[in-house]
């Protein structure tokens, strides 16, 4: 062989090579961020407990929680129970069912200890990058409808100022088509606007890229700036303080209700105290949003909303045909469409009200819809809301 074509050949065997040398490089760096991300976020666990849903939820010490990295909360003073939880004059609505989760089969964490659903770096992979990891793609908001491949059958409170929400819903395990896709059930406190906006948001969802399944489970989320960099689900970033040892966000929920059958469901009480916005979850104190995080929402929301959301991929070029609730039109009612009941607003004196003027938003009633329940029962404000998605009528 000549020196030209010895040169030939070296620069072929260069070709080859260096992309599996930088594939390599590229994967080692990643597998470094990963493992930085995971260990930022999974705190040392006094124990840990396995659930037979395939979840490890840690008992961690509640000073260690991963929420205090962050850097307004570097001198935040936990707040160890609320100063006062508003309480409804309703029997009826004072009638709370006890929230569990699949992994209290094997035990609770101990106290002085929270419990804080595992991180894997399965959880992180599934992620469109790792920067995204537990955040939203696009803003979340109804009123920003239509927002890309977002559809909602929600109800408005009228505009005023609130300083928190009470609510019964009605918990069902939707079908979800594609795991980049979620179908959820949740309130929405909103201030501000645009790259000010700031949001509180709880509820539950089936949403298989941020969990690996399609469990039900209770969720968190909240953003300072509209969702351009603040903000996560449950602990995917500093933020939410979590102050249960026996239901962590993120978790499973093993009871869930059936078509024509039995009805499972639970109230959330989420209101301002002092600066912090707390929640609870049937009879269980969760944990907080600190009042650090934001800027508007301190003074009150805004924008006040409850309801369902789907996300539409729109496979194959067709509607989706993920269930938002129970799968079923919101006229099929009560053991057949997904439901919120006993709807209260707070106001600045800690006052439950009952909602006034409450107006309701769809984007395509042929795939979802929403329906204002009887007034005058027991129910209170109450509505009932979903649908199957794709079908003769949503194709």
């Amino acid at each position: 062989m000549g020196m030209a074509g010895f040169t030939v050949a070296l620069m072929l065997i260069g070709v080859i090579i260096y992309p599996c040398i930088y594939g390599k490089e590229f994967s080692d760096h990643q597998e470094i961020k990963v493992q930085s991300l995971l260990k930022r976020l999974n705190k040392h666990a006094l124990i840990s407990i396995k659930s037979e849903d395939g979840d490890i939820i840690d008992c961690v010490p509640i000073h260690s929680q991963p929420a205090f990295d962050h850097p307004l909360l570097r001198n935040h003073t936990i707040q160890m129970r609320p100063s006062f939880i508003p309480e409804s004059t309703s029997t009826y609505t004072k009638k709370k069912t006890k929230a569990t989760q699949a992994w209290h089969k094997n035990g609770i964490c101990p106290n002085n200890t929270v419990a804080i659903r595992r991180i894997m770096k399965e959880d992180i992979l599934r992620s469109n990058s790792i920067e995204s990891f537990g955040k939203k793609i696009t803003s979340s908001i109804p009123e920003d409808n239509p927002s890309k491949n977002h559809e909602y059958a929600i109800m408005n409170a009228m505009q005023g100022t609130y300083f928190g929400t009470n609510f019964i819903v009605n918990m069902w395990k939707p079908e979800v088509q594609v795991p980049d896709e979620f179908s959820l059930a949740q309130t929405w406190l909103v201030s501000g606007a645009g790259t000010t906006r700031n949001t509180i948001e709880a509820g539950f969802q089936v949403y298989p890229r941020i969990y690996g399944d399609n469990n039900l489970r209770l969720f968190v989320y909240w953003t300072a700036d509209g969702y351009q960099g603040t903000g996560c689900y449950n602990n995917a970033c500093q933020g939410f303080v979590q102050r249960s040892n026996s239901i962590p966000v993120g978790g499973t929920f093993t009871t869930v209700s059936q078509y024509d059958g039995d009805q499972s469901e639970l109230s959330m009480l989420i209101w301002k105290d002092g600066e912090n916005w707390w929640l609870k979850v049937g009879e269980e104190l969760v944990g907080y949003w600190p009042g650090q995080l934001f800027n508007s929402i301190g003074n009150g929301a805004t924008l006040l909303q409850w309801g369902g959301e789907i996300v539409n991929r729109e496979t194959d070029g067709k509607h989706t045909a993920t269930d938002m609730g129970s799968g079923h039109f919101a006229e099929e009612g009560y053991k057949k469409a997904s439901y919120f009941r006993n709807l209260m607003t707070i106001d600045e004196t800690n006052t439950l009200r009952e909602p006034q003027g409450i107006s309701p938003q769809t984007g395509h009633d042929n795939c979802y819809n929403i329906k204002a329940g009887d007034v005058g029962t027991s129910w209170g404000v109450n509505f009932f809301y979903g649908g199957p998605g794709q079908n003769e009528r949503c194709p």
